[in-house]
């Protein structure tokens, strides 16, 4: 099983505001830079607590007859997806990736700040997609948090857009 990242960042590294607003990301996301590719290319999206209740928000369920898995250890109602195929899982990252291999998921899409953060410490993550979008927003919930060794990257491309959001993909060694 692959699990990759693909997130947009402040150039000063934030995915949201403090209080979980997204408000200085491109409307709509700005212009095409790879998203439906990747998404095509997933079975299965992880995502924590706080980032399903920040998607429940959007006009539309955003991931189709995907797969959501979220993560919490309290209850969730599900049931605000309309049609999304939506399930909860609780426990250790790498409990859920073992959970989820063994459900055949093959190519799985981690999203939300401290679920990305767990699965990177645990060194679940092969793939980081991560698109700067030119802005300074000053303090909000960081991409990255401690980590307990360094994760060594190697660059696969970078991509610029008119824009100006530039994506840089990277595979994680070791």
């Amino acid at each position: 099983m692959t699990a990759s990242v693909f997130i947009g960042t402040s150039v000063d590294g934030f995915i949201a505001r403090s209080n979980g607003d997204l408000d200085w990301l491109p409307e709509g996301g700005g212009e095409p830079h790879g998203y439906d590719e990747f998404m095509a290319s997933v079975d299965t999206i992880v995502i924590g607590r706080k980032t399903f209740e920040t998607v429940l928000t959007f006009e539309v369920w955003p991931y189709g007859d995907k797969r959501v898995v979220v993560l919490s250890s309290r209850p969730i109602d599900v049931s605000a997806t309309g049609a999304g195929v939506v399930e909860q899982m609780a426990g250790a990252p790498a409990d859920i990736a073992s959970r989820l291999a063994a459900s055949g998921a093959r190519h799985v899409y981690v999203d939300g700040g401290i679920t990305i953060q767990g699965f990177l410490r645990t060194g679940l993550i092969q793939r980081l997609i991560i698109t700067r979008v030119p802005v300074l927003i000053g303090e909000g919930i960081p991409l990255f948090g401690d980590l307990p060794r360094d994760v060594r990257l190697r660059h696969v491309a970078t991509r610029h857009y008119p824009s100006g959001l530039v994506q840089s993909e990277y595979a994680i060694d070791g």
